[in-house]
């Protein structure tokens, strides 16, 4: 495992913690997307350098 599969996996569910907390804080929509939209590709990412 690649050190940079690591630090994308780890930056991607770091993301994703934060889309759970704005969504759990009635954040604006657009903005979980976005964040959402980042944890997906920081995720598919890390694992596709697996």
């Amino acid at each position: 495992m690649s050190k940079s599969a690591t630090l994308l996996i780890i930056a991607g569910l770091f993301l994703s913690g934060g889309v759970y907390s704005f969504w759990k804080q009635k954040q604006s929509k657009s903005v979980i997307a976005v964040l959402a939209i980042g944890a997906a590709l920081c995720l598919a990412s890390g694992i596709m350098r697996l």
